[in-house]
């Protein structure tokens, strides 16, 4: 059996009853945020370390904004607080103009764009299983408050909300809820995220892909049938620029249209990966392939040498920005469903091998999408040439390389791969297709 998590919105019908408790568990979990965040930032400055969420756990489990929220829900805030450090962290190493995690505040201005006040905005809250008893007949959930907002007898020390979800769902199995606060429409949603379990199919096939993640072209998958698929990053690059450009217009990076804007960005971007994954896990299905190899991804951040990679300015920015962890992840549980196994492998050397020959030299790479072999005189993409190198794992000694390099093979397919973009309403579609520009 295959376990993965679904997430489903639901409205909240009784949201008279409930806003006020959850406006105060909004306001708690930015204040512990905040509090955290500042213990965060004295570390760095004095030890250069970032403590992670233990270290904070331990500094804060006594503090009085920790008791605002249910012990679990405040344990995820200082979790999601350490990832973002660590995100910081690790994206200072290629751009020194990254800022670290910013403090989660809201400004107001009067009608002459004085700022009069400034307040805590509401943030995410969430419940993890200890904190949530679910009446699933009547659909309704039971939500702790933190220890801070208990000023009722026991039966009123917690929250009830009464849910709607679309028609035809079923909320079974319920792991976490999360209380989201939605801007534009001024009232609280839940997500309910459940645990489904689905019987593991069999694999499409016995054949292999190769998957090659980067920084032009997002994504090269070469295929045993000697045919292989390019997925430019156009679509991210147009995002990474127009965005950042729009949100600095604002006059309020924490204002309500930079919010909007972030948010739009981010769902762009999500929106992009599942395309993406959908595609070649539709398109491996339809080639039998049971296996794909993906490229290791400090083979994309890190030099033989361990050191960060200098991809340019705006490389650099692209790197971190696209999350090529994040799609992986997204391709694994996609592929899972489709039985085909996702299978990490070594990127070392797969950029300077010719996948024809065998040949290791650094120089035959003459342009970023150009490969030419000086052995036997073949150019074809450089992207597709990593993919196959993959593909065929060749740092592993018994793989299909080792007895298949010496072959007379087809170099056509290499040069000439299939070029599929990102449309918004229909997904990734030849490159002939009609595609739509604007962000």
């Amino acid at each position: 059996m295959l376990e993965f998590h679904r997430t489903h919105r639901a409205k909240i019908l009784n949201h008279a009853q409930v806003e006020e408790p959850l406006d105060r568990h909004g306001w708690s979990t930015s204040k512990l945020w905040n509090v955290a965040n500042y213990h965060s930032r004295k570390e760095w400055d004095e030890t250069g370390e970032i403590p992670d969420h233990g270290d904070l756990k331990n500094k804060l489990k006594t503090h009085q904004k920790y008791k605002g929220l249910h012990s679990q829900s405040s344990q995820r805030v200082l979790e999601e607080l350490a990832e973002a450090f660590n995100s910081w962290y690790e994206k200072r190493k290629s751009d020194d103009r990254a800022n670290p995690p910013g403090y989660r505040k809201e400004n107001y201005y009067d009608q002459e764009g004085r700022r009069v006040h400034e307040e805590h905005p509401r943030s995410t809250v969430t419940w993890k299983q200890n904190g949530i008893k679910h009446d699933a007949k009547n659909n309704r959930v039971r939500l702790s408050k933190g220890a801070n907002h208990k000023e009722h007898p026991k039966a009123w020390e917690y929250i009830l909300v009464e849910y709607e979800t679309r028609p035809g769902v079923t909320i079974e199995n319920l792991q976490q809820v999360r209380a989201v606060y939605d801007k534009a429409k001024g009232c609280w949603e839940l997500h309910l995220v459940c645990k489904d379990e689905v019987e593991t199919p069999n694999a499409p096939g016995e054949e292999t892909a190769g998957l090659d993640l980067g920084i032009c072209n997002f994504a090269a998958v070469a295929y045993s049938t000697e045919d292989a698929d390019l997925y430019p990053g156009n679509r991210l690059k147009q995002d990474g620029y127009y965005f950042p450009k729009e949100i600095a217009k604002c006059d309020d990076s924490g204002g309500e249209r930079a919010t909007r804007l972030h948010a739009k960005w981010s769902e762009r971007r999500t929106h992009f990966f599942h395309s993406l994954a959908k595609h070649i896990v539709e398109r491996c299905v339809k080639k039998e392939v049971g296996r794909i190899n993906v490229g290791d991804l400090e083979g994309v951040r890190e030099n033989d040498n361990g050191e960060s990679k200098n991809w340019g300015k705006h490389g650099n920015l692209d790197l971190h920005g696209w999350a090529f962890d994040r799609f992986s992840n997204i391709l694994e549980y996609k592929a899972k469903v489709e039985g085909i196994e996702v299978v990490e492998v070594s990127e070392h050397d797969t950029s300077k091998t010719c996948c024809v020959c065998g040949r290791v030299d650094d120089s035959q790479r003459v342009e970023r999408g150009l490969y030419v072999c000086e052995e036997h005189g073949d150019a074809f993409n450089a992207d597709v040439n990593g993919a196959e190198n993959i593909r065929l794992d060749i740092n592993q000694s018994n793989s299909e390389s080792s007895a298949s390099l010496d072959e007379d093979r087809s170099t056509g397919w290499l040069a000439q791969p299939a070029v599929y973009l990102h449309n918004l309403s229909r997904g990734f579609q030849p490159r002939t297709e009609v595609v739509d520009c604007k962000p």
